[in-house]
């Protein structure tokens, strides 16, 4: 049975980001507002997440630090960087355990914000424990009155170094332990209905279909009716209306572990569960691995998905 919700529901409590991360003074989500006051005050670091864009204009005193850094090559973005190339990326933008950081993406859409919730994650699994993401991103920057700067930033590095932590990573070997019954947790599929029917695949996966046991919880469910801007307050009643609890281990997934990041976020920060881990490399590495799979169309189906799917 599938867990996916087409409507948000509206919160009946008062949501307090401390509640849900204590180790964190700010965040997880901050507005274009509290972020101009943060600058004036705490003068967290920004890191800007959207590359070229980058040049067009950013907010005041933010560090160019592009997605593809905290990705795996192409033919397996979802991959995870070893620590040292975390260390050396994370030195390189001046990153320390202890300074607030905010990630600011470009605020979209939907999907826009899974390579912001993914940077959070890697942070937070690299031990720093100040992080917030700017809620509706650059868009929501400007759409607020504030002004970009053109100035390129050099940041001045850091002797951060990178041991990963595991409290929040679901490696391969850990999924392949739920699917053959040997552990227990609840694996949830954030993509869109099609992937986890196996309508849809991935470029790079080596075939569709969803992880055996898996249960989809669309990505997008966390969103308000502005796509751009995720919808805190209504994240825990959004976590019991689709039976997530504490009593249960959450296994997050998606193609590359972007869309299943925001799941993480918003279940693991803004809901506030405890046990919630992320696969990184998901369908995508799972399936070229050649594991059990789910959901998976006989060879006539995937011909005639593939010929729709181009049309």
């Amino acid at each position: 049975m599938s867990k996916s919700i087409a409507v948000a529901v509206a919160a009946t409590f008062l949501f307090s980001p401390a509640l849900a991360q204590e180790s964190n003074d700010f965040g997880p989500l901050v507005t274009a507002e509290e972020l101009a006051g943060l600058l004036r005050t705490t003068e967290p670091l920004v890191l800007d997440i959207r590359g070229d864009a980058y040049a067009d204009g950013h907010v005041e005193g933010a560090v160019s630090a592009p997605y593809g850094l905290f990705r795996g090559p192409a033919e397996n973005p979802g991959q995870l960087p070893t620590e040292d190339q975390l260390t050396e990326v994370l030195q390189g933008l001046g990153v320390t355990a202890d300074r607030p950081v905010v990630i600011a993406h470009q605020g979209s859409d939907e999907t826009d914000f899974g390579a912001a919730a993914r940077v959070y994650w890697t942070l937070k699994s690299s031990g720093v424990s100040n992080l917030a993401i700017l809620n509706g991103g650059v868009g929501a920057w400007t759409a607020g009155g504030n002004a970009l700067s053109t100035e390129a930033v050099e940041p001045e590095s850091s002797a951060i170094t990178v041991s990963f932590s595991d409290q929040w990573l679901a490696t391969e070997a850990d999924v392949l332990q739920v699917v053959e019954g040997e552990t227990q947790a609840t694996l949830v599929d954030a993509r869109p209905e099609s992937f986890w029917a196996g309508d849809d695949a991935h470029p790079a996966a080596a075939r569709p279909g969803t992880l055996p046991q898996s249960e989809y919880f669309t990505h997008s469910n966390w969103f308000s009716d502005d796509p751009t801007l995720i919808d805190a307050e209504a994240a825990l009643a959004l976590a019991e209306e689709g039976g997530f609890s504490e009593d249960e281990t959450l296994i997050s997934f998606c193609n590359t572990g972007h869309w299943a990041a925001t799941n993480w976020f918003a279940l693991s920060e803004l809901a506030g569960l405890d046990d919630v881990k992320l696969y990184p490399e998901s369908m995508v590495g799972w399936s070229q691995a050649g594991l059990p799979m789910e959901n998976t169309p006989g060879m006539f189906r995937n011909l005639l998905n593939q010929i729709t799917g181009a049309l």
